[in-house]
This record gives structure tokens, C-alpha cells and sequence, in this order.
């Protein structure tokens, strides 16, 4: 049966009316901004004596200065209190900013306008843990990538679209600024229209008492968040993105005036291709995931960022020495030589930047506690201001040393790698769940059955056929929690595989004839494991099969169920046997053209079985069964 498409959420009530409410803030944030930094860029002159490079470092500092001293409050008040009631009272502060903006529009008055960016700021601010904690609280678990990545294409379309709008109203002579005036207060008030229609969302933890020192609390927050160490690294992965998106977004008005030589048609553009780019990417994460958090996306988006934030260094290079003089409009600036390339990039880094941000936001979403959702978010967004506040200070440094704006961009994409590396070094789960989805986007297809019987939480020990060397890597890509696998020792003790096998925490054990400590050591670690609440996976053959049939099942798992009465869940390989990981002794070649260049395979997951009922013959019988004929 086919699963809905994401996009069905629009039409519902627990869905449609926030994402509206968060797509016209976005829209406005970005129109009111842009249209200052075209004016700063291009009018400067008429406004201030400060350099346009400087205001468009410092004017996205300001906006996001207020996440770095009221997020953990924003938090606090996010969980205390109900979502929807505070939509509204973000959405009514917003038609008081725009109006003090309006006022500095149409008096000239910078100050009024800095104000108003860091009003927009708060704004935002108040309204990130709402948004962020509302999803896991009204979307059901196989609906959060879809929705995460439905709002993220929103929120950058929104952005794009507010760019374009800003950039264009504010060009349109003689009376730009009083429709970008005009305009921010008219999408001020559809948002506060469309935040009436949002359901009511009860407040996690009514009983919360707000803390009176924002800095204190702060420090509270990321202390909390720090306890669950996967958790907070990939809030320190998703604010390194905007670190390298504010970058990079920062740089655009110069780069398209002083590098491609063009006018503000030429920064919409840039805006443009970018902004769809991450809007693509977000979609597409539901799809490469197969509706569930894969965070094997993450190395991949990041590999993506990194080549091709390297490729516009040169793109841009090439296309500097040979741009012609003059200013031109986008569409002269499309037929020259050299642009497609730095447009590709751009697209590109915003598609491999979607894939990264999309699974980080539902990794934290749904393994944080469910009462300090809108706190952890609250703590990532203080990381992310600061990482942007860093972005900002980094780029006034490095253009003040004499990097050009192109340079930034290959410093920026290195830094991306070193950082990346260090990451998934502290947390191989993330490189780990990459390699079982490459290996299950590229040599196989697989076809997953009633998955949903691996329960979200608690204790269980799956029992697995086992018929090739990929087998743990195929089943950990297919669920939706990690797996801790008991192995071989002998295989655990592999020169180079074996840092991996320890990073994931798999456990070892052998037989007790040949080494007795080893197995009494992983029956210990396997029973720890599942008072811990993990998932244990046993291939309970003992060995792989020769044949493709099923050998016997050894009495060992009989042993960890007498020690942890915990479900069974019974599951079954197809299609592996004769693949190129097994030890099929036939000609390897007629496989392959057999089969094709990718396997088909399926993993079929069966009902729990109780404890009582978990014996070895009883277990095999369920895995045959699943199994079917299908080797």
C-alpha cells in the first residue's frame, strides 16, 4: 500500500495553519533584511558612512545576537506553556516591530531599522523552540522526516521568496522603500491570521519554573543537553551548518556586485538557486530515507558540502579573471561564460545542505526527552547563534587580513571537512548508518516488511538467519533505532574493522570451549544492554549458512532470555544468498548476471514472542516461516 506523500500534511489542521504561520515569519524576516542590506550595499551613501562589507557581516549579526541571550528562556517558556498561544503572541510582537521599521523606512533613521533587526531577532528567538517542538508533539513518528523536511523546504522557500521580494520592492523606484514598508506589515498580519487556526498544543511541563537569569539558564541548558551525548554533538553538526550557510549567505551582495560584476537582479539570483537548492534537498530526505531518521544522509550531505563549496573557490576564480566590465542584469550574467558552474554549486552545496540539517533536526528531535524538547532546541539554537555570531566575526577577520570573498568560500569548505571528520570520529554512528545506506542504495534494493514490529523503545533481542557478511550492516539500515550486534571474536578482532565494531558497541563472544571468559563477558554485556533498554541483535546459527539454509539454533539465546525476560522479535533475511557477501560457492560472474547489477532483497520482521515462549526450535520456526523459500 502506498504511503501518503508529505505534502498531505498541508491539508490537515495539526499541520497546515503552522506551517503558514512559520513560512510568512520566515518570508518576513527575509524580506525586511534583504531589503536593508540592498540598500546598505547599493545606497549606502544616502545612509551611512559605514563600508557595505561591514554592515553585511554586522546587520545578520544583530538578528541573531537575541538567540544567544534568550533562547533558554524562549525554552523554558516554550515548554511551560501552550504552542499555539504563544504563535499568537510572537505573531501580534510582530506588527509592533514592522511598525517601528515602518517608521525608520520612511524617516531614514538607521537606528530605528538596526532596532527592528533585533527585534526580528527576539522574534524569532521566542518562536524556534515552538516551532521545532511542535512537529514531534502533532506528527507520528513515520511522518517527522516528511515533516521536518516539508518545513524546511517552507522555511527556505520563504526565505528565498522573502529575499526576492526585499531585493525587488526595495529596486523599484521612486517608492521601494515604502513598499517594503508597507509589505512587512501587510505578512505580519496574514501570519497572525494564519497562527489563529493552529490547534491547541498542551505545554510538556506546565509545573516549570521560569528562570529570571537568561545566562544562568543557558548555561543550564547546554549543560543538560550535554548528557546525551549524541544528542548534543548533532546540535554542534547542525549549528556548524549555519555556520557555513551565514557565511556564505553573508558574502553574496558584494560577491555579485564586485565579483560577477552585476546589480541586485544578480544577488537575487544567487539567493535564488541556493534557497532551492536547500528546499530540494529537504524534500528529497524523506524519500532517500525511507521515512525514517536516517542519519546516514549526514556524512553524505556533508562530503556534498565540502566538494562543492571547494568547486565554487574555483568556479569563481575562473569566472573573476575573465568577467567583463560593467554592471550586469542576471539574465546578460546568465550567457557568459563560466556562471552555470558557480550556479551548479551553489544548488548543489543547498541540496547536500538540506540532506545534512534534515535528519540532525529529527535525530534530536526524537531521541531527546519528550519534556525538554522545546529546551533542547532552545540550547541548539543558542549554539547556533553563536556559531553564527562566529560566522560573522570569522568573515570581518579573514576580509580584513585580505582574503578575498572567493577564498572565504574554500576556507570555509575545508574547515567543513576537519570538521566533519572530528564528528563522526566522536559518534561512528553517524558514519556507520552512511555506509549501510550507500551499500543499500547502490549494490542492493531492499524491501522492508512490518518493520514497525522493532518496537520505538525499550528492551528487545532480535534473532536474525544468517546468510552473508553484510547482514548486520543491511538490518542496522533498516531500523529505526541503533542495534548493538553480537559477533564473533574473532571478527570483532579485525586489523582496522576492529575500531569500528568498538565505536558501535558491538559485543563479542565466542565459544566456551575455546575461550570461556569471552562468552560469560558478553552474556554480562548483552544482559547490561537490555536493562539499559537497547535493542540486542543475536544471529542465533552461530555461523554463516554454506547452503543458504537455515542451520539449527544454538542454545545460547535460550540462556539470555532466562536472564532478561524481555520480547523476541524474529526476523528473516531474503535474498541475500548468492549475493556477493556470501559464501555461495559458485561462479561468482553467472551471479552476478543472474541477478543483476543490484541484488533484490527483503528483511521481513515478524510479531514479538514472549519470553515464555522463546526457545531455540520455536524461534527458528518463526524465522523460516518469514523466510519463506525466497533464500
Amino acid at each position: 500500500m502506498s504511503q501518503p506523500s508529505q505534502f498531505s500534511l498541508l491539508t490537515q489542521r495539526r499541520f497546515g495553519p503552522f506551517f503558514w504561520t512559520q513560512f510568512l515569519g520566515a518570508f518576513n524576516d527575509n524580506l525586511f533584511k534583504t531589503a536593508l542590506l540592498v540598500v546598505m550595499t547599493y545606497d549606502a551613501l544616502n545612509w551611512t558612512s559605514l563600508d557595505p562589507s561591514l554592515l553585511n557581516n554586522l546587520i545578520p549579526g544583530l538578528f541573531i545576537l537575541p538567540y544567544v541571550l534568550f533562547s533558554a528562556t524562549s525554552g523554558q517558556i516554550a515548554d511551560k506553556y501552550d504552542k499555539a498561544k504563544l504563535a499568537r503572541i510572537v505573531k501580534i510582537a510582530e506588527i509592533v516591530i514592522m511598525l517601528i521599521a515602518g517608521i525608520g523606512w520612511m524617516t531614514h533613521t538607521l537606528w530605528l531599522l538596526i532596532v527592528a533587526v533585533v527585534g526580528m531577532g527576539m522574534h524569532s528567538t521566542l518562536f524556534g523552540p515552538v516551532k521545532y517542538a511542535y512537529l514531534p508533539q502533532n506528527l507520528k513518528p513515520d511522518e517527522l522526516v516528511g515533516g521536518n523536511g516539508v518545513v524546511e523546504m517552507g522555511t527556505f522557500v520563504g526565505i528565498l521568496l522573502g529575499e526576492v521580494a526585499g531585493a525587488v520592492l526595495v529596486g523599484y523606484k521612486p517608492n521601494g522603500i515604502m513598499l517594503v514598508a508597507a509589505a512587512t506589515l501587510l505578512f505580519a498580519v496574514l501570519g497572525l491570521a494564519a497562527s489563529w487556526r493552529i490547534p491547541p498544543s498542551p505545554a510538556p511541563a506546565p509545573e516549570l519554573r521560569i528562570s529570571r537569569n537568561p545566562i544562568a539558564e543557558s548555561w543550564r541548558n547546554l549543560a543538560y543537553s550535554r548528557q546525551n551525548r549524541t544528542v548534543f554533538l548533532s546540535m554542534l553538526g547542525n549549528s556548524w551548518f549555519w555556520f557555513y550557510g551565514a557565511l556564505l549567505l553573508a558574502q553574496f551582495p558584494v560577491f555579485s556586485k564586485d565579483y560577477l560584476k552585476g546589480d541586485h537582479s544578480v544577488f537575487v539570483l544567487l539567493l535564488t538557486v541556493f534557497s532551492l537548492g536547500i528546499g530540494a534537498g529537504s524534500l528529497l530526505c524523506e524519500r532517500l530515507s525511507g521515512r525514517k531518521v536516517e542519519i546516514g544522509l549526514v556524512p553524505f550531505g556533508s562530503i556534498g558540502l565540502s566538494v562543492f563549496g571547494i568547486d565554487l573557490y574555483f568556479a569563481s576564480q575562473a569566472f573573476s579573471s575573465a568577467a567583463a566590465a560593467g554592471s550586469v542584469d542576471f539574465m546578460t550574467l546568465l550567457g557568459q561564460p563560466g556562471v552555470l558552474r558557480i550556479l551548479a554549486d551553489l544548488v548543489l552545496i543547498g541540496v547536500f545542505g538540506g540532506f545534512f540539517i534534515v535528519p540532525l533536526f529529527a535525530l534530536i528531535q526524537t531521541r531527546c526527552d519528550q519534556k525538554h524538547v522545546s529546551r533542547t532546541i532552545a540550547g541548539m539554537n543558542i549554539l547556533n547563534a553563536i556559531f553564527m555570531v562566529a560566522s560573522a566575526g570569522v568573515a570581518i577577520l579573514l576580509l580584513g587580513q585580505g582574503f578575498t570573498i572567493p577564498e572565504l568560500f574554500l576556507t570555509t569548505a575545508l574547515l567543513n571537512a576537519v570538521v566533519a571528520v572530528y564528528i563522526f570520529s566522536l559518534v561512528p554512528e553517524f558514519l556507520m548508518r552512511f555506509l549501510a545506506w550507500l551499500l543499500i542504495h547502490t549494490v542492493y534494493r531492499v524491501r522492508t516488511v512490518d518493520t514497525a514490529h522493532i518496537p520505538a523503545e525499550g528492551a528487545a533481542i532480535l534473532v536474525c538467519n544468517h546468510v552473508s557478511y553484510v547482514d548486520a550492516i543491511v538490518i542496522n539500515a533498516a531500523s529505526p533505532r541503533p542495534i548493538r550486534f553480537v559477533m564473533d571474536h574473532r571478527i570483532f578482532k579485525t586489523p582496522f574493522l576492529r575500531w569500528i565494531f568498538r565505536a558501535v558497541n558491538a559485543i563479542p563472544i565466542a565459544p566456551a570451549k575455546e575461550d570461556p571468559w569471552t562468552m560469560e563477558k558478553a552474556f554480562v554485556d548483552i544482559a547490561h544492554a537490555l536493562h539499559d533498554g537497547e535493542l540486542v541483535c543475536i544471529f542465533p546459527e552461530g555461523k554463516l549458512t554454506r547452503t543458504g539454509d537455515l542451520n539449527e539454533f544454538r542454545s545460547g539465546i535460550a540462556k539470555i532470555v532466562e536472564r532478561s525476560r524481555v520480547p523476541v522479535i524474529p526476523m528473516a533475511l531474503r535474498g541475500l544468498w548468492g549475493s556477493w557477501f556470501t559464501r555461495d560457492q559458485g561462479n561468482l560472474f553467472e551471479r552476478r548476471i543472474s541477478r543483476g547489477m543490484r541484488s533484490q532483497l527483503a528483511l521481513a520482521v515478524g510479531m514479538p514472542v514472549a519470553p515464555e515462549q522463546a526457545t531455540p526450535e520455536y524461534l527458528r520456526q518463526q524465522v523460516l516461516a518469514l523466510r519463506g523459500d525466497w533464500k
